[in-house]
């Protein structure tokens, strides 16, 4: 009984012994973990650097780059067009630039001319006779161009072969001569500008089938119809229907704004022209 009992007692105290070293074990093996960890050398290399991001370009840049580079504007199409559509280019330009000269010019030829009528209206009238009227007027003045006509007719009738023509008559068709090449004269580059604005946009239209045939070309070459073969015809042709247009229209409307012009003048002109027919019948010179 006794063996057993101390049989009992040693096998209890071999597992309280087991049990106590298991929990040290427990406890302290983190701490043996972090130790080994911190006393080997670092196997893995460092992780390199990443470069810094390149910084980003400002917008303004981007888009003057964008708009100097641009390989369908004006500048492209006249870079790499042919011969034909460079001629059409200076034709359109040559047009532009004469209706607008015609334009301004004539303008200035209508304010001198309604200019002058005022004058006249105050000045020559009031004049003692026609031969003082004449000298109150400006020298090159359709008004006083008139004036001299019919005075010029009315002093040499008599004497000629004209004479057989009533005074009446010669003076009437003298003043009506000087009347008629005032108007002529007002008439100039009208026909100009009727001309550019209705042949213009059949130019710039010449120009728009010119690039849709490159077009065509540029795809049956290459067989596809990407946007990289058809963006630079097909704007070469919109650019050319674009500047048919901006030629046509100011001539258009410069030519109709001309003419009603003209005729306001010309009323003047006619009405100061019977005037004086009518005063040198009268005798008064």
């Amino acid at each position: 009984m006794s063996l057993i009992h101390t049989l009992r007692g040693a096998a209890i105290a071999r597992f309280a012994a087991g049990a106590l070293s298991a929990l040290v074990l427990f406890v302290a093996a983190p701490q043996l973990a972090l130790a080994q960890a911190a006393s080997e050398p670092a196997s893995a290399p460092p992780m390199a650097a990443m470069p810094a991001a390149a910084p980003a370009a400002p917008l303004e840049a981007v888009t003057e780059k964008q708009t100097i580079e641009n390989p369908y504007g004006l500048e492209a199409l006249w870079n790499q067009g042919d011969l034909v559509a460079k001629s059409t280019l200076v034709i359109m330009l040559i047009m532009s630039m004469g209706s607008w000269y015609i334009i301004f010019t004539k303008l200035w030829e209508q304010s001198r001319l309604l200019k002058s009528g005022e004058v006249a209206a105050k000045t020559f009238w009031t004049a003692g006779s026609v031969k003082d009227g004449i000298g109150s007027l400006k020298e090159g003045s359709a008004f006083r161009y008139i004036a001299e006509s019919g005075v010029k007719a009315s002093e040499h009738h008599e004497g000629t072969l004209v004479e057989q023509i009533d005074l009446h008559t010669w003076v009437s068709m003298s003043v009506q001569r000087a009347i008629d090449s005032v108007n002529s004269r007002l008439q100039d580059g009208l026909a100009f500008l009727a001309t550019v604005g209705s042949t213009a946009p059949f130019v710039g239209l010449f120009g728009t089938v010119w690039g849709i045939y490159h077009a065509l070309v540029a795809i049956g070459i290459s067989g596809q119809a990407s946007i990289d073969k058809v963006a630079g015809p097909v704007g070469e042709a919109l650019i050319m229907t674009a500047i048919g247009l901006a030629v046509a229209v100011p001539a258009v409307m410069g030519y109709n704004w001309l003419v009603r012009r003209n005729k306001t003048a010309m009323e003047r002109v006619r009405a100061f022209g019977n005037d004086v027919h009518n005063v040198l019948l009268a005798g008064k010179k």
